[in-house]
């Protein structure tokens, strides 16, 4: 599994000539970087007197930002693992006409499961921009970059995760499924990209006071 890779051997694969993993899995990774980001701060924020009254605040996003970095995690090896289904899917013999409709049917199936991997990394991204929001109005004002940071590669994630949703609606034949998805994509996209405005606007003028 891509996630159980040591870094230099995650990378190389990614370089290789194999197709998986690829752009999914780097959303998915992206995605836990901007979590794992998140979690940073909290532990640099939490324990301190000075930040006592975010205290709570930054327990509570601390947890919900491990949740998020797992979940990114496993999304890692779950897109690879969506791929690898759709080329053993066109895989399958065509020699018959039944032939041809069990292929038929198989590729589509595994296309949409494909397609709902990249979404799900997208929806996890504005949960984890919602906590990085957070961490940026409340956390340890010397880890403001790192917020920062963590709200880009967030955003980057949820990018990345689009492309990967839009390349499997387009080898679709099933216009209700993918009406329904564009519709998803768009709205996460403009939700994140407000979202990614806020939090840099906040990082901006508390980076302006910081003496």
């Amino acid at each position: 599994m891509p996630s159980r890779k040591t870094l230099n051997a995650f990378l190389d694969e990614l370089a290789s000539s194999s197709p998986a993993p690829g752009g999914g899995s780097v959303a998915a990774l992206a995605g836990a970087l901007g979590a794992a980001l998140t979690s940073m701060v909290c532990h640099l924020t939490m324990g301190r007197k000075k930040y006592a009254d975010v205290e709570g605040d930054m327990k509570r996003v601390l947890e919900q930002s491990e949740q998020l970095r797992a979940q990114f995690t496993e999304l890692i090896d779950r897109d690879t693992l969506a791929f690898n289904k759709v080329m053993e899917a066109f895989g399958l013999p065509k020699d018959t006409e039944p032939q041809k409709a069990l292929r038929s049917v198989a590729i589509t199936e595994a296309t949409k499961e494909a397609t709902l991997v990249p979404l799900e990394v997208m929806k996890h991204c504005i949960d984890a921009l919602a906590l990085a929001q957070t961490v940026a109005l409340k956390g340890n004002p010397n880890s403001l970059s790192d917020a920062g940071v963590s709200a880009l590669m967030l955003h980057a994630a949820l990018e990345g995760a689009a492309l990967n949703v839009r390349i499997n609606l387009n080898g679709l034949n099933d216009p209700e499924f993918v009406g329904w998805k564009e519709d998803d994509v768009q709205s996460l996209r403009s939700t994140s990209a407000v979202m990614l405005e806020e939090i840099l606007g906040i990082i901006d003028e508390k980076l302006k006071r910081t003496p």
